[in-house]
């Protein structure tokens, strides 16, 4: 055999052998996980009497998280000891624990440590406050403890009996912001053609393309619903402190007034304003947590059973069954994925539900700014579908329903929004990009012929007018299909819809003066709403949720695993500033990589999306 031969075979031999090797060993892990993950769930810790229910919540609270992030954030932490994908909890969740505590007697309190909170939108926020105080009621205590407090986690401890601060800690409020990247001049510098095609004077998505600002019309209608979700914001907390909105944030020559006062600490400004009860050092804290739920022997600290810990039974299973189905994300074309629902995975959940014989009502859960619009009529129409069958189908919105995420509410009985939604939007538009000029500028040319203009559509090729032409007409009559449907969804006429469509963002409370809702509530008011509907009084609630296939969660694992290591480490070179602005444009274009609807055509609400 020639020495090159026997080189080649021996080569090849110990690649299969060392691939064969590493899918064994990926095999093999993967059922440790599950074995792991499975005994996990079956024995729980035991909660010691007396005890506080530690509500630890890290990450960001979410309707429902999505199967193939979990799996992706655990095989982040195994491979690189950490993950850089923010946790997702279920809201849910977190309120079912609550109820369970009020009137679980081995929990006598709650404490509130949410130091690894990101945050979660406020219609979500709100809904477990609502929980927390009804646990309060059950003359159980609620402690809030922290060094420091963002927004969101100070509208959480805002809830709560006592809410305590160190001595060098701070509240930090400063409103709400909606920005947005533009690229107008990097486009032109690129010397890309945008083509942009829209329907709506304030259908605002399209701006960042076309722009380098935001304009008038979309920074008039910004503003409204913006400056409502702030005065929501600090009403609430104001009622739960007992404090006036401009003592809880005063206007910036009085809050520096204030500061100086109090010396420039922070920590006492916010004890001076009544926006904490007490300054205590973390050893205060644990005394007064000890003094109130005992000491724990075995940990030197005070009784408590940490959330992630806690185990809430599910309740006897009842014969029917009212169905949730929800669309987290922006709606794209095809399968769901991390942070956007697909069109074909909610339609799938929707028939299993619709098929049941057990299925008495449908709560459709919408948390999306919208997206493709094929992909939201793909869920209009099965649910359209279910509700023939006699289904009745209610919708819940949450912090945002909005442009693709309306248009698939349109064939529900009743529709309840909570006061600080986001929603309306109602609008259409559509990008096409072509690089003809750009590759022209380094001397790339394309030439050809074809049996048509409509033979060589290609992004390096100019768009043909006649194409363009096509595709406008494609955009007024998806607009057109929008107002007519939310026209007899809500009982009016295609003119009335109109006048306040256009792409105007609505807050819930004004999409109830409007028309577009039925009703103001939360998703307790939207089950109820189904029960009553279905004509039933003893019920299940069953959540729908895509099952990922053992191929994707191996994927999901690993080669997530992968792709996330790669741009850390290529970001931990970069200098702080560079650093911030390559994460933004990394999640700028992150968005934008999800627009797949074939026609080009998009419902999404850019700005209900980008709010900080």
């Amino acid at each position: 055999m020639h020495p090159l031969t026997r080189i080649t075979k021996w080569t090849w031999r110990i690649l299969d052998f060392s691939r064969r090797l590493v899918l064994n060993l990926m095999f093999l892990l993967l059922i440790l996980i599950f074995v792991g993950l499975w005994i996990a769930s079956k024995f729980s810790p035991p909660v010691p009497a007396d005890s506080a229910l530690l509500l630890n919540i890290s990450g960001v609270i979410v309707d429902m998280p999505s199967s193939s992030a979990k799996f992706s954030e655990i095989g982040q932490q195994l491979l690189t000891g950490d993950s850089d994908t923010p946790q997702e909890n279920s809201v849910f969740d977190i309120v079912d624990a609550i109820r369970q505590a009020k009137t679980d007697n081995r929990i006598t309190g709650i404490v509130l440590d949410l130091k690894d909170l990101i945050g979660g939108d406020q219609p979500s926020l709100h809904y477990i406050g609502k929980a927390l105080n009804e646990f309060r009621e059950s003359n159980k205590p609620v402690y809030a403890i922290g060094r420091h407090y963002n927004q969101s986690q100070y509208y959480l401890a805002s809830f709560a009996n006592r809410i305590w601060l160190t001595p060098y800690g701070e509240i930090d409020l400063h409103g709400f912001a909606a920005y947005n990247m533009y690229y107008k001049s990097l486009l032109d510098k690129l010397k890309i053609s945008t083509h942009v095609f829209r329907i709506g004077t304030y259908k605002s998505a399209v701006e960042p393309f076309i722009r380098d600002d935001m304009s008038p019309a979309a920074r008039e209608a910004n503003s409204r619903w913006i400056g409502e979700l702030w005065d929501n914001y600090l009403e609430t907390i104001a009622a739960n402190r007992k404090i006036t909105p401009q003592q809880l944030f005063p206007e910036a020559r009085q809050m520096l007034s204030d500061l100086r006062n109090a010396d420039g600490n922070t920590a006492q400004y916010a004890l001076n304003n009544k926006l904490v009860d007490e300054l205590l050092t973390a050893n205060e804290m644990e005394k007064k947590l000890i003094k109130q739920f005992k000491l724990n022997k075995r940990t030197k600290h005070y009784r408590s059973i940490s959330y992630y810990d806690y185990d809430v039974v599910t309740p006897p299973a009842k014969k029917d069954t009212i169905a949730v189905i929800a669309v987290n994300g922006v709606i794209v074309d095809g399968k769901d994925s991390q942070g956007s629902a697909g069109g074909d995975s909610v339609a799938e959940q929707i028939q299993l539900a619709s098929q049941n014989p057990n299925t008495k009502a449908i709560v459709l859960r919408v948390n999306s700014p919208g997206g493709s619009v094929t992909a939201s009529e793909v869920i209009r129409e099965t649910l359209a579908t279910a509700r023939t069958k006699g289904i009745p189908v209610v919708v819940s919105m949450g912090g945002m329903a909005a442009s693709g995420g309306y248009w698939i509410t349109t064939p529900a009985n009743y529709i309840i929004a909570d006061p600080n939604t986001l929603t309306g939007s109602i609008g259409i538009f559509g990008i096409v990009n072509t690089f003809e000029k750009s590759l022209d500028a380094i001397g790339i040319h394309g030439d050809g012929v074809s049996t048509s203009v409509l033979a060589n559509i290609s992004p390096f090729q100019p768009l043909p007018d006649e194409v363009q032409q096509m595709i406008q007409l494609s955009i007024e009559s998806g607009y057109k299909q929008f107002i007519q449907l939310v026209a007899k969804a809500r009982h009016s006429t295609p003119e009335k819809i109109d006048q306040i469509a256009q792409g105007h963002v609505w807050t819930g409370k004004d999409a109830k003066a409007n028309g577009l809702v039925d009703s103001l509530g939360d998703f307790d008011d939207a089950v109820a709403k189904a029960a009553e509907l279905a004509k039933i009084k003893h019920w299940n609630i069953e959540f729908y949720q895509e099952t990922p296939t053992f191929t994707s969660l191996a994927l999901s694992l690993f080669s997530g695993s992968v792709r996330a290591s790669l741009p850390a480490m290529l970001h931990a070179w970069l200098p702080a500033p560079l650093a911030v602005t390559a994460s933004e444009i990394k999640a700028e274009s992150d968005k934008l990589a999800q627009f797949n609807d074939p026609q080009n055509r998009y419902a999404f609400c850019l700005n209900c999306a980008s709010i900080r």
